[in-house]
């Protein structure tokens, strides 16, 4: 596996619509060997999500993964499209490992329906709520060309990592 290197704001790869994955291509060496690249890539830098324009690959696939009581199982997101969000909204910490050093609450549906193909090209279909829906809308917006800033209605909350570890960490936050 090879680590790769993260897109960072600025870099117009990450302004992009991603284009979709061609089903062919799922199944190949090469395609599954980036997937594993990408995790490899999320958990060195300590993010819990992934979008492939962040590692420059204009393509539709995203990971997820965060262990433990209270995160979610290992994901992969190919060709991925919300098609359901919940009435409820949350706010919620954000970071990004694209956007280095800034953290900044987020107001987002608390719960939304997903389909897309997994790893391996299947089907899947199915609802995520709490951290997870929020994961999936921050690294489905990164297919779309949008970072967590442009969803933030406003920027009173937009704080240093280092301000934000002083004075904020208690709250949950997650880099996703």
């Amino acid at each position: 596996m090879a680590s790769l290197e993260i897109a960072k704001l600025g870099n117009p790869v990450l302004r992009k619509k991603a284009e979709p994955v061609p089903q062919g291509e799922i199944d190949t060496p090469a395609f599954q060997q980036f997937i594993d690249d990408m995790f490899e890539t999320m958990v060195e830098a300590e993010g819990i999500g992934l979008a492939a324009p962040q590692v420059s690959r204009s393509q539709q696939v995203v990971v997820m993964d965060l262990p433990g009581e209270g995160g979610f199982p290992k994901t992969v997101l190919i060709n991925p499209k919300i098609v359901f969000y919940g009435p409820q909204q949350v706010d919620n910490w954000e970071g990004c490992l694209s956007v280095d050093g800034l953290r900044g609450k987020v107001t987002r549906p608390s719960m939304v329906r997903v389909q897309g193909l997994d790893r391996y090209g299947a089907p899947v279909d199915f609802e995520a709520t709490g951290l997870f829906g929020v994961c999936i809308q921050h690294e489905l917006d990164h297919l779309i060309g949008k970072v967590f800033l442009d969803r933030m209605t406003e920027f009173s909350s937009l704080t240093q990592l280092e301000e934000f570890d002083r004075f904020w960490k208690q709250e949950d936050a997650a880099v996703i």
